[in-house]
């Protein structure tokens, strides 16, 4: 005799829900979600919202559809990055510019060829487990044209996952 208990149950209807209706055409625009679902949070790029949002707009920040982004969040991001002494960085990026793609907390995937946050030559196309955000993040804003500047800035010193990826899918690495 089988048993399925409740949470068997509702783990099996959670996993169906998620391997459902995605492909790359999908436009998060139009996607409708009234009564149904709603975004409270923006995560792709970490650390984006926590040092570029003022406390008091966190909140529409994660609420606020990318395409909107640029034009609600933009001075303000612009205002810090100009309270760091930004000026230029190592990708030739001058405020406007890297305010501009800073402010859009979205994460972009290139459909073939290198999947990386920076790897030094290919920029944001991706993310792959392994890519130090963190650093890359630190370096852009600090690092200056030659990427150089503020060597304290530009690393958390944190170099390696806890626990290293696996080799195939689920790739995250066990819980302890």
């Amino acid at each position: 005799m089988i048993r399925i208990n409740k949470f068997t149950l509702l783990s099996l209807f959670v996993a169906g829900i998620m391997f459902t209706g995605c492909d790359k055409n999908d436009d998060e625009e139009n996607f409708d979600t009234s009564g149904t679902f709603t975004q409270n949070d923006q995560m792709a790029r970490p650390a984006i919202n926590t040092v570029f949002v003022d406390a008091t707009r966190k909140n529409e920040f994660n609420t606020t559809v990318p395409s909107a982004m640029n034009a609600a969040f933009n001075a303000q991001f612009q205002s810090v990055l100009t309270g760091f002494g930004y000026t230029q960085n190592a990708l030739g990026h001058d405020k406007a510019t890297f305010t501009s793609i800073l402010v859009t907390d979205v994460l972009n995937v290139k459909m073939n060829g290198t999947t990386t946050f920076f790897d030094g030559t290919n920029v944001l196309t991706g993310r792959a487990l392994a890519d130090d955000v963190i650093d890359v993040e630190l370096l852009l804003i600090f690092g200056g044209p030659a990427g150089t500047a503020n060597p304290t800035l530009t690393k958390d010193n944190v170099n390696t996952n806890d626990k290293a990826f696996l080799p195939a899918f689920p790739f995250l690495a066990a819980p302890f």
